[in-house]
């Protein structure tokens, strides 16, 4: 094995545990001596010890000469934990090589700095690509306050999302839901729009074998029209919130309180998207699913507030000009101004196809 295979086998370690770090990034690390895997680990949740923790113990007195390879910087800073540099100063590692830098300004070349004043070589940069993309989420909410926002939508062959009578179950297979469920899981938050939650009464859980992380629900709800019988009240299974607008009944606000929801308020009649996401962002939501409709999903296109899109399609033809799509409202007037994507992967779920695709910053022509 060379320097490449041993940081992939450090990212294939922090990818297993996407989902269930957050606020912080995913880390994986492993100690090599004399060509030997002597240490390996990864962060596994927030306040726990991080990547280079699990794998210095687990190498021991190993780890004096060898060599460490992660995913991110270590860190300089204490917070929850004692700051990795001193611990991989302390332990006599003499070669580091690290993937990316992190930009929390908490930490931002400082472990590195303190790193190399204590005579340990330190490389930067060894499959930075991949390392950046496993913490795309961390590193645009550190860098913006705002969360990662995915907007997903299912599909038939000719775009429609319903008949032209409404009906919507099941346009694409189980193997497609069952991956939805996946990239609940993985998610802080999932947000819908009030019409999802009168028409569907969803639970809005993740459900997969052997259990999963449920994210917070955050509905959209104008003039809080949720029922109160409806299951994001009533089933406790995760926290429900409900962003509304200044004209929403106080009286009905209060009998959501008491209920245990939390209730946002925006300052206008309407919710902005973009006045609603930094307020996410300092209650500490990162990544953002959005499952709602074609109207929620009008909203967000509107506001140009999302970073990816993830469609499923399923292999049917609805047809009909009175048949929903995926967004509504408004739309784009002039070709010139539609939003790029760049295409991230395309590959069969099933007998479905699911598309995966990001904004893109260049503009056709470039």
């Amino acid at each position: 094995m060379n320097d490449a295979d041993y940081m992939r086998l450090a990212i294939d370690l922090a990818k297993a545990t996407i989902g269930q770090t957050s606020p912080n990034p995913v880390v994986g690390a492993v100690v090599v001596k004399d060509h030997q895997i002597v240490g390996m680990g990864a962060h596994l949740k927030a306040g726990e010890p991080h990547a280079e923790v699990h794998a210095i113990q687990m190498a021991g007195e190993k780890a004096d000469g060898a060599t460490l390879y992660v995913t991110l910087e270590p860190c300089s800073h204490y917070g929850k934990t004692p700051p990795c540099s001193n611990l991989v100063i302390s332990s006599g590692i003499r070669n580091v090589f690290v993937a990316t830098t992190d930009p929390n300004p908490q930490v931002a070349g400082a472990g590195i700095e303190r790193m190399r004043k204590a005579g340990i070589e330190v490389v930067i940069g060894l499959m930075e690509t991949e390392a950046r993309e496993l913490n795309k989420v961390f590193f645009y909410s550190i860098q913006t306050g705002l969360p990662y926002v995915t907007l997903k939508s299912a599909a038939s062959l000719d775009g429609k999302t319903a008949t032209k009578t409404g009906e919507s179950k099941w346009i694409t297979s189980d193997a497609a839901r069952k991956d939805v469920h996946q990239l609940r899981h993985v998610h802080d938050a999932i947000l819908v729009g009030v019409n999802t939650v009168l028409k569907d009464d969803p639970s809005l859980t993740t459900r997969l074998a052997g259990g999963g992380k449920n994210p917070i629900r955050v509905i959209l709800d104008t003039q809080l029209r949720t029922p109160l019988h409806a299951r994001v009240v009533q089933d406790k299974e995760a926290p429900t919130w409900i962003v509304t607008g200044a004209g929403a009944p106080e009286e009905r606000q209060q009998l959501f309180e008491q209920a245990g929801v939390k209730i946002i308020k925006m300052p206008q009649q309407q919710i902005r998207i973009n006045e609603m996401l930094p307020i996410l962002g300092e209650l500490g939501i990162t990544s953002l699913f959005v499952e709602g409709g074609a109207e929620v999903n009008g909203s967000f296109l509107k506001e140009q507030a999302f970073e990816q899109l993830i469609v499923y399609i399923g292999a049917k033809l609805i047809g009909g000009k009175n048949a929903p799509t995926s967004f509504s409202g408004e739309g784009i007037a002039n070709m010139a101004d539609a939003i790029p994507l760049k295409i991230k992967s395309v590959e069969m779920i099933g007998g479905d196809i699911k598309v995966t695709a990001e904004r893109s910053n260049e503009k056709e022509g470039e």
